[in-house]
C-alpha cells in the first residue's frame, strides 16, 4: 500500500513525483508504460528528428480517416519513454497567451486565471538569462534562448516582419505574445531539458518515490465510489498496485481518457457494447478533443546555406560525433530560431496563427527532407474550433483507441488556415528576402484560389502534437474533472495532464502542462495556491527588436 500512485511519467507525471515525494511522508509510486530515456538522440536537441524517424519511444499512434483531410490517416506521434513527450518533442518553450487562461477562468474554473496560472509557471522555470517578471530563475525545469541570432536567413525573416508592417515582440511569453521574435527552448547546457532530466532523474534516490517502467496500466480499481488502486501489466503479467490517498492519471490526451473507459467510467452507451461494467456514466470522457494543425509555405533557397547540409548522412554524423565527444556543434539545437504570432486580423483579441521559421524543407513530421535547399513559414491555427474525440475500441489496453481529431469540421478553422497560407506568402515576398528567395516549392505558382489553397491543406496538413481536452475542466455536462482536477463522481482519483484543458491554449502544450502538474501538485497536498499576479508591466518589451548580429 503506497499513499499515491501515478500513472505516466511524462510531461505532468514526472513534475508530480518530484513535488509529492518532496515530504518523506509520503509514499509515490510512478508508473510508466515506455522504458528508461537513456536513448542518446533523446539528450541531443538535434536528435528528435532521429527519434522520429526511429519511432523507438513512441507509441505510434495514427488517427482515423479525416474526411476532411481527403481522408488521410495522420501519424500522431506520442513519447511512450521516462519524460513521455517532453523526451521527444522540439523543445519550444510557450506558454500561449494570457487570455487563454482568462477564458478557463470564465468558464468557471476557480484559481486558473493567467493572474492564477502565471507564478506556477515562474515557479517551474529555470531560466538561463536569469528570473525576471515572467520567468523564474532557479526552477528546475532549465529555458534557454541562442544568445545572438546570425543565420542570414532567421535575419531576413526579422526583417520581413517590419517590412510587412508586422510588430516585433522580445519575448513571447512576457507582456505581449503578438509579433516576431526569438525562440525560448526547453535546452539546458546543450542538453534536451524533459521533465524526466529537470524533475525526476534528480529525485529518483528519494526512498519514498518508486518509479516502474515498462508498466502498461490496464485499470483503475474502484471500490464503492473510490479509486482505490490501479491494475497493470508488465512482462506479461497483471500486477495490482493499492493508494491510501489517490490515484493520478497523467497519461495525456490520448491515455487517460482511454484509462478512464477501460476502468468503465465514460459514457456508458460506448461502453456496455464492448462489454465494459459501466462504473460511472461519465459522458465527457474522451469528448473535447482539440489538436493544433499545421501546414506551411515552402520556398526554395537560391543559397546553399540552409540546414540541409545537416541532414545529408555525412553532415549529420560530423554532428552527432562532435556532439558527442564535446557537446557542441550544430546539434546542440533543435534549429529553430525564430517565430512570430500574428493576427489574421487586426481586431481580434489575440493572435490565431503561430509561425515556425524552418531553415530547411520537409514533410510528412521531418521524416521525409526535401533535397532542395530552402525554408518554410510553417504555421498553425492557434484556436482551432473543431472538436473531436478519443474512444476505446475494446477493453484490451493494448489495442489504441480509435483517435478521431476531426479536423476543419469547422468552416472557421478552413478560412484560418487559409489565412495563414496567405500571410506566410506575404512574408516571404518580403524585399529583405530578395538575395535568398527562389520559386515557391509548395504551395506552388499555381494555387491562387481559395479552393486551390483549401486543397493544398487539406492533402498536406499535419498535427503539430498539441492534442488536449479530452478530459476537460468544468462543471458543464462534458465536464470529466472539476477545477481541482477531481474526477468527478469519483472520490480519490484525479487527472493532472494536457487532457483537462478545456481549451486548448495558443501556443506548445508542454509549459501549460507542466504548469498544470505544478498546481495539481498544491491542490493534492492541500497547500495554499500560490498567490495570484497582476500582470507585470514591462516598458518597451512591445517595441523590442531581437538581438541580432
Amino acid at each position: 500500500m503506497v499513499d499515491y500512485v501515478i500513472v505516466g511519467a511524462g510531461s505532468a507525471g514526472c513534475v508530480l513525483a518530484n513535488r509529492l515525494s518532496a515530504s518523506p511522508q509520503n509514499q509515490v509510486v510512478l508508473l510508466e508504460a515506455g522504458g528508461r530515456d537513456t536513448n542518446p538522440f533523446i539528450q541531443m536537441p538535434a536528435g528528435y528528428l532521429a527519434l522520429m524517424k526511429s519511432g523507438s519511444v513512441d507509441w505510434h499512434y495514427h488517427t482515423e480517416p479525416q474526411p476532411h483531410l481527403n481522408n488521410r490517416v495522420l501519424f500522431w506521434p506520442r513519447g511512450k519513454v521516462l519524460g513521455g513527450s517532453s523526451a521527444i518533442n522540439g523543445m519550444v518553450y510557450i506558454r500561449g497567451h494570457a487570455s487563454d487562461y482568462d477564458m478557463w477562468a470564465q468558464l468557471g474554473n476557480r484559481g486558473w486565471s493567467f493572474a492564477d496560472c502565471l507564478p506556477y509557471f515562474i515557479r517551474s522555470e529555470g531560466r538561463e538569462a536569469g528570473a525576471g517578471a515572467y520567468h523564474g530563475g532557479d526552477g528546475p525545469l532549465l529555458t534557454s534562448r541562442l544568445k545572438e541570432i546570425t543565420h542570414p536567413l532567421t535575419k531576413a525573416w526579422f526583417e520581413a516582419g517590419r517590412q510587412a508592417k508586422f510588430p516585433a515582440t522580445d519575448d513571447f511569453n512576457g507582456p505581449e505574445q503578438e509579433g516576431f521574435g526569438p525562440v525560448d527552448s526547453t535546452i539546458g547546457d546543450n542538453r534536451r531539458a524533459s521533465t524526466a532530466r529537470c524533475f525526476l532523474h534528480p529525485v529518483m534516490h528519494r526512498p519514498n518515490l518508486k518509479v516502474i517502467t515498462k508498466a502498461l496500466a490496464s485499470r483503475v480499481l474502484v471500490e464503492r465510489g473510490r479509486a482505490v488502486g490501479v491494475e497493470y501489466v508488465r512482462n506479461g503479467q497483471v500486477h495490482t498496485l493499492r493508494a491510501e490517498r489517490e490515484v493520478i492519471l497523467s497519461g495525456g490526451a490520448i491515455n487517460s481518457p482511454q484509462l478512464l473507459q477501460l476502468s468503465g467510467i465514460g459514457d456508458g452507451d460506448h461502453l456496455r457494447p464492448l462489454g465494459i461494467k459501466v462504473v460511472h456514466d461519465l459522458k465527457g470522457v474522451g469528448q473535447n478533443l482539440q489538436d493544433h494543425l499545421a501546414c506551411g509555405v515552402k520556398q526554395r533557397c537560391t543559397q546553399p546555406i540552409s540546414f540541409l547540409k545537416h541532414t545529408k548522412p555525412l553532415g549529420a554524423t560530423k554532428a552527432f560525433i562532435q556532439y558527442v565527444l564535446t557537446r557542441t556543434g550544430p546539434a546542440t539545437s533543435h534549429g529553430l530560431e525564430a517565430m512570430a504570432f500574428l493576427k489574421s486580423q487586426p481586431d481580434l483579441v489575440a493572435p490565431d496563427l503561430q509561425y515556425f521559421f524552418v531553415l530547411l524543407m520537409y514533410s510528412d513530421h521531418g521524416r521525409q527532407i526535401t533535397n532542395e535547399h530552402g525554408f518554410m513559414a510553417y504555421f498553425n491555427i492557434a484556436r482551432p474550433e473543431s472538436r473531436g474525440t478519443i474512444m476505446i475500441r475494446s477493453g484490451d489496453p493494448q489495442q489504441h483507441p480509435a483517435i478521431r481529431p476531426n479536423y476543419l469540421e469547422a468552416p472557421e478553422d478552413v478560412r484560418n488556415m487559409r489565412d495563414g497560407i496567405k500571410i506566410g506568402r506575404e512574408i516571404v515576398a518580403q524585399k529583405a528576402f530578395d538575395p535568398y528567395r527562389g520559386d515557391e516549392y509548395a504551395p506552388g505558382s499555381r494555387a491562387r484560389s481559395d479552393a486551390e489553397i483549401d486543397g493544398y491543406v487539406r492533402q498536406t496538413a499535419e498535427t503539430i502534437y498539441h492534442p488536449v481536452g479530452t478530459c476537460k475542466m468544468g462543471s458543464d455536462p462534458l465536464a470529466v474533472v472539476d477545477d481541482r482536477l477531481r474526477v468527478h463522481g469519483i472520490e480519490g482519483l484525479r487527472v493532472i495532464d494536457a487532457s483537462i484543458m478545456p481549451r486548448l491554449v495558443s501556443g506548445n502544450t508542454n509549459a501549460p502542462t507542466i504548469m498544470i502538474a505544478e498546481k495539481g501538485a498544491d491542490l493534492i497536498l492541500g497547500r495554499q495556491p500560490l498567490a495570484a499576479m497582476v500582470k507585470p508591466a514591462e516598458a518597451g518589451n512591445r517595441q523590442a527588436s531581437p538581438s541580432v548580429a
